[in-house]
């Protein structure tokens, strides 16, 4: 298992902080995290109206003690990654049924 996290895309997670803002176009417009596993939803503008789409990444701490994130999951986080999706189609569901579109 250690094996396959290793080998995974990594990057460093930034917490937002007041000093650097993003622009809105850069940010998700919601998320939903539970424990070490999270989702990012963001929004799409088109033609036909919003889409809407979902990442996930496992965030963890390497040995230097900083914040990682990786798009890896072990046996072990399979469970809490589906509950994290169910939030996310969840969140969707309700933004798209607010404003009137068919799912």
């Amino acid at each position: 298992m250690a094996r396959g996290r290793a080998a995974a895309t990594t990057s460093e997670v930034r917490e937002a902080d007041g000093a650097t803002e993003t622009p809105d176009r850069n940010r998700p417009v919601h998320s939903v995290r539970l424990r070490n596993i999270r989702a990012a939803i963001w929004s799409n503008e088109g033609e036909q109206g919003t889409r809407y789409n979902a990442t996930f990444c496992r965030l963890y701490k390497d040995n230097e003690g900083f914040w990682r994130s990786t798009d890896s999951f072990g046996r072990d986080d399979l469970l809490l990654l589906a509950k994290v999706a169910d939030m996310a189609h969840s969140w969707i569901a309700e933004a798209m049924q607010a404003h009137d579109q068919p799912f």
